[in-house]
């Protein structure tokens, strides 16, 4: 679709690939938050869509920003305000944009994600490991803080404390101890990543595609809400869900005894 997103749909999957691995798939200084959005918009809007896999070409999944595009940043010629605009109206529409995908998502890490990579890895909904993958909550190494909702993100995926631990020291963390803290979910040899990661998303798209988005709505939903208010956004939903093809599909077919046939439902 662009020069730095790869968009490839096969059947019912989206695998979005970061095409620029002459800069490490640095998510500045360059067209990626655009295109992000724009596919974004353009999964949601299209209902043959159950899944999205994140990827990046060559051997680093993301080295997040682009440092020696943030010189600039130190001058006098760039106001504080300008570098507030920046971080708004740039990197942090990113995190706005995933957080709206209404498909699940999955993110094989085929290499080092560093800084703002780590953080567009914990954006999707699950993360899967090559074994020469590592995660680096690197932004203190360069003298930052995490800019693009990093320490929003990171406590939700491993905890207060280990995010924590990653943010204060800056220190990568290996695949198989991403597994161990609950990072990612799964850790696999670099050639079969994307084999695990297509079959994961076969497995999820095999369900109706209506449904999917209530159930990644509802889960994004109960991050923040009290008990009391999900229930009733779950009542709500629920309404939605019993009055779809899917589920008279799927009530039919159990009580002939049969497997259900979704379809485009």
């Amino acid at each position: 679709m662009s020069d730095f997103l790869k968009y490839e749909q096969d059947g019912a999957v989206v695998t979005l690939t970061m095409n620029a691995p002459e800069v490490r798939n640095a998510l500045t200084g360059n067209a990626a938050v655009d295109e992000f959005v724009a596919a974004v918009d353009r999964i949601n809007a299209d209902p043959s869509v159950r899944v999205m896999i994140l990827t990046g070409a060559g051997t680093v999944f993301s080295s997040g920003g682009n440092v020696k595009d943030m010189k600039r940043f130190t001058t006098d010629a760039v106001t504080p305000d300008q570098i507030g605009q920046w971080y708004r109206n740039g990197i942090q529409r990113l995190p706005l944009a995933l957080q709206k995908l209404e498909v699940p998502s999955i993110a094989a890490v085929n290499g080092p994600a560093v800084g703002a990579g780590n953080d567009l890895a914990c954006m999707c909904d699950m993360r899967i490991a090559s074994t020469m993958a590592s995660f680096a909550e690197s932004f203190i190494r360069v003298g930052l803080i995490p800019g693009d909702g990093g320490a929003w993100l990171l406590p939700r995926v491993v905890g207060l404390s280990r995010a924590m631990e990653m943010s204060f020291t800056g220190d990568a963390v290996k695949a198989e101890e991403a597994l161990a803290i609950g990072l990612v979910s799964r850790v696999v040899a670099p050639e079969a990543l994307m084999a695990e990661a297509n079959a994961l998303a076969a497995r999820i798209a095999r369900n109706p595609g209506q449904t999917l988005r209530l159930t990644k709505r509802l889960l994004r939903e109960g991050q923040h809400q009290r008990l009391d208010s999900l229930l009733e956004l779950s009542a709500a939903l629920q309404v939605i869900a019993h009055k779809t093809p899917a589920h008279a599909e799927a009530v039919n077919a159990f009580i002939d005894k049969r497997e259900p046939k979704f379809g485009d439902v």
